[in-house]
């Protein structure tokens, strides 16, 4: 029996989030939310299949409601525009980069904000430049077990957009990575990361520190420096437990419940423009527990969209 269409699925007083990304949407709005599909594999270090990924992270929604009880934000006061995605099905991350930093812009042009449906970390670089600005007026903040600074010579991977992004012109001071994991890195890429200025935060310092106070303080650094922020949620940096269907995830790694607040502080501040969410492959999940949780952090950064929005009206 298929209860996805029987009536306490489609219960008028619980809307689901599937509904709202749809396109349901309260008379008036706050603001506007653009999804853009980015399946992009072929860069991956490790084979898999996370181009299935946005299709999946999109299904997993008729299983969320649209209401966040810990902000009283209810997402329906967010209109989305679902782009769909890209064909990216055998195109390589060079080949990827000039069609997806122009449809980010493109979002953003009637847009408050962008999110990225990887695919994987390669879109990164890409959905940095589509901010539109000067790199040395981007700031960068990455949620990631790894720094992503392997070397250019074999190409560009989703082991190295943060250094094709240095490479471009991104100042190093201007990049905060928070959950770098131990055993997931080398001494010789953590070196190159110090010498440029990167802001590195591992999990044991995260272990030692508040969490919500860490990500604030790292947002309100790059707010200082740049007119724009881009937030890269590689869903690896959560614990193996919950992330079975991310290649790079180890034990160790950050809970699902911090991913989602930092999504919505994320959400709350008025210089991120894009987040990306990437490094999932559907094929490999158990119980759809990645998936839930990308998910949730898209919701939970809208719900802080909401609420600043709601602020500023």
């Amino acid at each position: 029996m298929n209860t996805d269409t029987g009536p306490l699925f489609n219960d008028p007083n619980w809307r689901r989030a599937s509904v709202w990304l749809a396109g349901e949407h309260y008379a008036q709005t706050l603001g506007t939310l653009a999804i853009l599909g980015a399946p992009v594999r072929l860069g991956s270090i490790t084979p898999g299949r996370c181009d299935l990924a946005p299709d999946a992270i999109r299904l997993i929604l008729k299983k969320f409601s649209c209401f966040d009880i810990e902000s009283a934000a209810d997402l329906r006061w967010l209109k989305v525009r679902d782009t769909g995605n890209m064909d990216f099905s055998y195109a390589t991350l060079a080949e990827v980069f000039q069609p997806l930093s122009k449809a980010v812009s493109n979002c953003l042009e009637s847009a408050d904000a962008a999110v990225l449906l990887g695919g994987d970390n390669g879109i990164t670089r890409a959905g940095v430049h589509g901010l539109g600005l000067p790199l040395e007026d981007c700031g960068l903040l990455t949620f990631d077990a790894h720094f992503d600074l392997r070397d250019l010579d074999q190409g560009l991977t989703n082991g190295n957009p943060v250094r094709a992004l240095l490479n471009d012109g991104l100042p190093g001071d201007n990049i905060v990575q928070i959950g770098i994991q131990g055993f997931a890195n080398s001494g010789a890429y953590a070196e190159f990361a110090h010498d440029v200025g990167i802001s590195i935060v591992t999990m044991g310092q995260v272990r030692s520190r508040d969490f919500e106070t860490l990500v604030a303080g790292a947002l309100a650094h790059l707010s200082e420096r740049t007119k724009a922020i881009y937030v890269d949620f590689d869903i690896d940096v959560l614990d193996r437990i919950y992330a079975p269907a991310c290649p790079g995830s180890r034990p160790g790694g950050l809970m699902p419940w911090e991913l989602k607040r930092a999504a919505f502080l994320c959400g709350q501040h008025p210089k991120v423009r894009a987040i990306d969410l990437v490094e999932i492959d559907p094929e490999n999940d158990i119980a759809d527990a990645t998936v839930m949780s990308a998910a949730s952090v898209l919701l939970s950064f809208a719900a802080g969209m909401v609420t600043q929005l709601r602020k500023a009206s």
